[in-house]
């Protein structure tokens, strides 16, 4: 990986409260180049968040901070809001874990799709396209309808058709399987290393299921509280060395498992000093 398409470095983002900083990202760092990157952690390890920042799509009172911010050479920290429009779903799309919330309630799905690609020759054609890309039955009934008129799961794909309608160098998939069976999750999953592989597309996914991000993903991050724990290739997840990585490899249950329960992961607030 000589020229990295995305170096983050001391990633760092604190939340003022009445009781002093919460620093919600300590110290993140990580390159990716155009590989499938798998971040993992409980829930609010920092995942998400870390995510959000590379878009900076944070709250106005959250300060954001590193000593590298890079995307295929250029400054994130010291762009302008208006060099972040042109990156946001042209050459960074963010895939949300809920369609409820990023969804526009009251547009026609497929004209959502279609907007995203709207400098593009036929924006109805592509966004039809992506849909059947989806697996999505019936693209012509389903572009003209309006999110509350569709499932969780197709929600979910809409939303990962909207993001990939672009062809974007980089793509931030949160979450992106969750509402999903297990059929077209495959397919879904299908159509992302499709595209890693074949139009040399970055993907950062960030997931819970350490069964899925080790199967599918070149390279992992554990994290917790906010920093990175461990980072190991996928394929040696279960060689994992850290505490936090082997209880969450622990917790996990198995088909053959004759344990009575699941044990329970013990955290040590050392991980969590600097």
């Amino acid at each position: 990986m000589s020229t990295p398409l995305l170096e983050v470095e001391d990633l760092r983002v604190t939340f003022p409260t009445p009781t002093g900083p919460f620093h919600a990202v300590r110290g993140v760092s990580f390159t990716l180049g155009r590989e499938r990157l798998g971040i993992v952690g409980e829930s609010g390890s920092g995942k998400s968040l870390t995510g959000r920042s590379l878009l900076r799509l944070l709250p106005a009172h959250a300060k954001l901070e590193a000593r590298r911010l890079r995307f295929d050479g250029k400054d994130l920290l010291t762009a302008s809001p208006r060099e972040m429009r042109a990156l946001r779903g042209k050459r960074i799309s963010l895939v949300l874990q809920d369609p409820k919330y990023s969804l526009n309630p009251v547009m026609r799905v497929g004209e959502q799709i279609a907007e995203a690609v709207r400098d593009r020759g036929d924006p109805k054609r592509r966004a039809l396209e992506m849909l059947e890309a989806v697996r999505i039955r019936d693209p012509e009934r389903v572009y003209g309808l309006y999110p509350h008129e569709v499932s969780g799961g197709m929600g979910q794909r809409i939303m990962i058709a909207m993001m990939l309608a672009p062809e974007p160098d980089l793509l931030i998939a949160d979450e992106p399987t969750s509402a999903l069976d297990v059929t077209v999750q495959m397919q879904v999953l299908a159509i992302l290393d499709d595209l890693v592989a074949k139009r040399g597309m970055g993907l950062i996914f960030i997931s819970h299921d350490l069964d899925l991000v080790s199967s599918f993903c070149d390279r992992v991050l554990v994290m917790y509280g906010g920093r990175v724990m461990e980072e190991r290739h996928a394929r040696d997840l279960r060689a994992a060395t850290h505490p936090y990585t082997r209880g969450l490899l622990n917790s996990l249950p198995r088909i053959d498992d004759d344990r009575a329960e699941l044990p329970t992961l013990q955290r040590d607030p050392e991980w969590l000093k600097e």
